[in-house]
């Protein structure tokens, strides 16, 4: 297939700013807008002139879904290595001298091995590939990368038949409040805690067959267990789901994904698996049951629904809120080499933008193209009612301070965290130290 005409010009740029004397651009094209044939055909125009490519991937899963794409579309292999970053940084003395490397999922190009790699080839040229040019603690590339070459964005995609439009809901499930940051994310094992309630699964199913009844769906939950768990209830209310993780044997995982395909498996339950590059069958539904500090893999899970089918609309149901941390997966978003001190976070002027329906649950902009107010749901017909300045002006404030949404603890056993006490202490005028006391019998503090 030849490629169209965005895709040859973000090639011709690179050409380009190579000529100009860079060393190491990035390209950065939303998901969905073909980036894994950008760098196919990099590849082959690199061979086709007897040059050597590395290209540098970070999970083991991509490197036999790539090498089948390359050779598919000309790629001379016997001058293209593909290989995970880890094994290139071990095997660095014993790689043949690349005179091209070209970085997969760029964001991640700042860890350690990747820059072995690139220190050991000094000569060579390099092209990073991202829709999210900046890591989870918000810096940008600028130590690795010299130039980004932006491309189209996801809005001029969906209006050009490259991406499918979409509809979002995000009803809510979980309160996120005193859950614990490591390492820039929320703590798995916290959330897994939250998730793992009967209740919250049976509102997963209900809003499933409420809002996508029918229709094939991937979805992203917090860990292993969790996904299992979810795949099995789903199958306990009569809708066919599997689960797939990193550790599912090769030909179990093949079996699963062919049975997506074909069909016989309605909703297919994974942790972080169908993310960065993974290759799955088209589906019409993304559910969301991670929360994310990670505006990377907010884009990649929330948008892998959207792949362009004539008269489909993709339907996206955020059941932990990331649309409030982040904005809309196609919103607007303005990249730079040096990224942004503070994490990537919607700000208040990003989050007035959205609004959802207290009915219905749709999320959606308050504005229609003429930059109108949109006072109507545009899928139910539920009529907001007008409000004074001074009420909007504290619902403006108050949208600051979103962290996820709201669970009612019944019982303080339900409480899986000191923050989570501390709340269910306050709603029931009990004094902190109830809290403490209560933690410290738990565990849950020293």
């Amino acid at each position: 297939m030849p490629l169209r005409p965005y895709q040859e010009e973000l090639i011709n740029k690179l050409r380009k700013s190579w000529i100009s004397g860079k060393k190491a651009p990035c390209i950065v094209l939303p998901c969905g807008g073909g980036k894994s044939v950008i760098a196919a055909e990099i590849a082959k125009r690199a061979t086709d002139n007897k040059n050597r490519v590395l290209f540098i991937v970070h999970r083991k899963e991509l490197c036999e879904q790539i090498e089948n794409t390359f050779r598919r579309w000309g790629v001379d292999m016997l001058r293209c290595t593909v290989m995970m970053v880890q094994t290139a940084a071990r095997r660095i003395n014993k790689l043949p001298p690349p005179s091209l490397i070209i970085t997969d999922e760029n964001h991640h190009s700042k860890a350690s091995t990747y820059k072995k790699v690139y220190e050991a080839f000094p000569n060579a040229y390099r092209a990073g590939i991202t829709a999210t040019p900046v890591r989870l603690d918000g810096s940008g590339l600028s130590d690795v990368n010299d130039e980004l070459i932006i491309g189209v964005s996801a809005k001029w995609l969906i209006e050009n038949n490259c991406l499918s439009p979409y509809d979002y809901y995000a009803p809510s499930l979980v309160d996120l409040t005193g859950i614990s940051i490591k390492k820039g994310d929320y703590d798995i094992s916290s959330v897994e805690n939250l998730m793992l309630r009967k209740a919250i699964f049976g509102d997963v199913i209900k809003y499933y067959n409420q809002l996508a009844k029918g229709r094939q769906a991937v979805c992203y939950c917090t860990s292993v267990r969790h996904s299992m768990e979810t795949a099995m209830q789903f199958n306990m209310a009569g809708i066919e789901a599997a689960h797939i993780d990193g550790s599912t044997p090769k030909i179990e995982r093949e079996r699963i994904i062919e049975e997506f395909r074909r069909g016989a498996i309605d909703v297919l339950c994974n942790v972080d698996l169908i993310s960065e590059g993974f290759d799955v069958p088209d589906c019409e539904c993304a559910i969301l049951l991670r929360p994310t500090q990670s505006l990377t893999l907010y884009i990649q899970q929330s948008m892998r629904c959207m792949r362009y089918r004539k008269g489909k609309r993709a339907v996206i149901i955020d059941h932990v809120g990331n649309y409030a941390r982040f904005g809309m997966p196609d919103a607007d978003r303005t990249w730079s080499l040096e990224g942004r001190k503070n994490k990537i976070k919607a700000s208040a002027s990003e989050e007035t933008k959205i609004k959802e329906c207290p009915e219905c649950f749709a999320v959606f902009s308050p504005f229609d193209e003429d930059g109108n107010s949109v006072n109507i749901c545009p899928e139910c017909g539920y009529l907001f009612q007008q409000k004074k300045a001074a009420e909007i002006k504290q619902e403006q404030a108050e949208l600051t301070k979103i962290e996820g949404f709201v669970l009612n603890y019944k019982t303080p056993e339900e409480c899986n965290s000191y923050g989570e006490l501390l709340e269910y202490a306050k709603s029931h005028g009990y004094k902190s130290g109830w809290a403490y006391y209560q933690a410290k019998q738990r565990g849950m503090i020293a």
